[in-house]
């Protein structure tokens, strides 16, 4: 007889047993490592069906008449193109809002013209090296996820006018002298209502965002930039994450006031500036860069007193070499009753942090 606690779970919407199984609106079955989906029952009332981590290679016929279905995830399976292809063609789920395809076999975007009302896509985690397709995704997406792929260019997405997220992480975008940022950014500008903006782990040399006025959160984390000049117009930026590249100068802050979170650690930085007039900065990120001095820093965040609270200084020329070389620099930032910080208080603070380590 077969094992009870390894069958599949029945369809349920939140109600008591006893309400009919054919009006369940949400069927979870992540991580039953189903080949097929011949043991499950699929009610044609189901709104949302996960079917993550599972062992899937081609799509249940069945899911065709899933006519109220909003939400579908296929993440982590075994899924290729030629396995994908039929729902370009099931009309009667064209109202999904939701289509998760994340992890699997895929060399192409999908055809998905026929979703009208698509809001969320992601393709994340496969074999992708052009955005051919997305032409025909609905102008109505509001994230769209296709990071840990092959892509070297953005394109097709300038009719995107209501999307607020878009990860491109982990890709092969690059920008050389011969080939410019404007080239690799396709399109952005048009993007006039986008949030976040995630470009961490590519090749991008140099930086041009302006007309993102809306954008709160930008990840340029593992590229090749030498300068933050290009986000000059990004007034609306809160989060901004630059680490891990070779910028030699803090330049081009001073108009993001509503910045809270700024990392610029592992880079090449040897001072801190333009950061004077960011009233709402509360993370200040700058560890692993080469500033040799903590004369200057007081002045540098003055402008941030009531907001900043943490300074990471960790691996830096002007803490090594203070007993302290080894631990984890964290300043946790305190005031004066003139409201000043200076460079004692700065190193007490360092200090505090050493001796409870000891």
């Amino acid at each position: 007889m077969e094992d009870p606690a390894k069958l599949p779970p029945q369809p349920n919407n939140g109600v008591d047993d006893d309400d009919d199984e054919s009006s369940a609106t949400v069927l979870d079955l992540t991580s039953f490592q189903l080949h097929d989906l011949e043991s499950v029952d699929l009610p044609p009332s189901l709104t949302e069906l996960d079917l993550t981590a599972n062992r899937l290679s081609a799509l249940d016929p069945r899911i065709e008449h899933l006519s109220h279905l909003k939400k579908l995830s296929l993440r982590q399976n075994l899924l290729d193109d030629a396995g994908v292809q039929p729902i370009s063609h099931w009309d009667e789920i064209s109202g999904l809002k939701e289509l998760v395809l994340r992890d699997n076999r895929l060399t192409k975007i999908p055809d998905l013209s026929i979703f009208r009302r698509l809001l969320v896509f992601d393709v994340s985690f496969n074999e992708i090296s052009l955005l051919n397709g997305l032409s025909t995704v609905s102008n109505m997406l509001k994230e769209l996820y296709v990071s840990k792929n092959e892509v070297s260019k953005i394109e097709e997405i300038d009719h995107f006018h209501e999307l607020q997220i878009l990860e491109l992480g982990s890709n092969r975008l690059r920008s050389t002298k011969h080939i410019y940022i404007e080239k690799v950014m396709e399109n952005l500008q048009n993007l006039t209502i986008l949030q976040e903006l995630w470009l961490g782990r590519n090749r991008i040399r140099a930086i041009n965002l302006c007309g993102l006025k809306c954008i709160k959160k930008i990840s340029l984390q593992s590229n090749r930039l030498t300068s933050i000049a290009g986000l000059e117009e990004c007034v609306a930026l809160e989060e901004l994450y630059l680490s891990h590249n070779g910028i030699a100068k803090m330049e081009g802050l001073s108009a993001l006031v509503n910045l809270r979170v700024l990392d610029v650690s592992s880079n090449k930085l040897t001072a801190v500036n333009d950061i004077e007039n960011l009233p709402q900065l509360e993370d200040l990120w700058l560890n692993d860069n080469q500033i040799t001095s903590l004369e200057g820093i007081a002045e540098a965040v003055s402008g941030s007193r009531d907001k900043l609270t943490t300074i990471y200084l960790e691996r830096n020329p002007c803490v090594l070499g203070r007993c302290f070389s080894n631990i984890f620099v964290l300043l946790t930032v305190s005031w004066d009753v003139h409201g000043t910080l200076n460079c004692d208080d700065i190193l007490v603070c360092a200090l505090k942090v050493f001796i409870r380590t000891l």
